[in-house]
């Protein structure tokens, strides 16, 4: 039987609780409300809550079903890769312990012999804007692309494409996991059919460390940052209800998405450019985001 919600915080076991910890962020990195992850995974919103807490005591199977419903391994969501390859153990214990510097090191190294990566030049002739809804990236995306010349991308817009139906249809029909799979099909097109090109990303696009990887390695990237009630208040001034899909008020709401900003905020940081968009006017945030590029692009149009 399940332990009781209500239960002695000191008297949590280390692994459930851990577990409640992992399974809270993968949520979050994904956007996913515990209304939301529960319908995906179908499993009790109430046993999601327990295990989320701590004192849910889950079984293999649902287990299962939450991994795929967040597009990880069981591994990542238990936290336990004993089991994986000797070589991936070895490489594993070389990392352990390493400074954020030094483990970004390591991955460039990585991604130079496995990755494929463009050239740095080739890499500068695309940008990339990442972030959360409400950061301007469509709007500014599109005055950036007609003042260079250059093809506007909404990349949701290529995964509808893609799918051939909406995205409403796709997370419906298909799941999360089968929106990533075309998210990362249609980045792969992008870069292919664009040499040149501004690229608005959507805002779960970190939640792929693979599309990610894809993203850094062919773009020159720009995370528009606001504050958690400046993203809420552009995106219900554009008439868009979906934060509140799934929660019983602005209060729930406006937590979940600083859930999201601060499980996201470690990705999007790795992009090259960072510009802080609050509080300013779109003529202010547009002089700002020219001003960041005009010295690093490669040859604008």
């Amino acid at each position: 039987m399940d332990a009781s919600p209500s239960a002695d915080p000191d008297s949590k076991d280390p692994f459930l609780a851990s577990l409640g910890e992992r399974t809270r962020a993968l949520r979050s990195r994904r956007g996913l409300t515990r209304k939301g992850l529960a319908k995906a995974a179908d499993v009790s919103e109430r046993h999601l809550a327990n295990v989320e807490m701590g004192v849910g005591n889950a079984s293999i199977q649902f287990l299962r079903q939450l991994a795929q419903a967040l597009n990880c391994t069981l591994a990542e969501l238990v936290g336990d890769e004993t089991a994986s390859s000797p070589e991936w153990l070895m490489i594993r214990e070389i990392l352990r312990g390493r400074s954020e510097p030094e483990l970004a090191q390591a991955r460039a190294a990585l991604a130079s012999v496995f990755g494929a990566p463009a050239s740095e030049a080739a890499r500068r002739q695309r940008v990339a804007l990442v972030g959360l809804r409400g950061a301007g990236k469509s709007t500014l995306g599109r005055l950036l692309a007609e003042h260079w010349g250059v093809p506007f991308v909404e990349l949701n817009r290529s995964v509808e494409a893609v799918a051939g139906c909406s995205l409403a249809e796709i997370h419906s029909l298909y799941g999360p996991a089968a929106y990533r799979r075309y998210e990362r099909r249609a980045l792969e097109d992008t870069i292919q059919r664009h040499p040149r090109a501004v690229i608005a990303t959507p805002g779960g696009i970190v939640s792929d460390p693979a599309t990610f990887n894809l993203l850094l390695a062919h773009c020159y990237s720009v995370w528009l940052r606001a504050t958690p009630e400046e993203h809420m208040s552009r995106v219900l001034a554009q008439g868009d209800t979906r934060p509140m899909a799934g929660n019983s008020g602005n209060a729930e709401a406006m937590n979940d998405l600083r859930r999201i900003l601060e499980s996201r905020a470690a990705f999007y940081s790795k992009a090259d450019e960072v510009l802080d968009t609050s509080e300013l006017s779109l003529a202010d945030a547009f002089a700002g985001l020219k001003e960041r590029l005009a010295t690093v692009i490669a040859n604008p149009a």
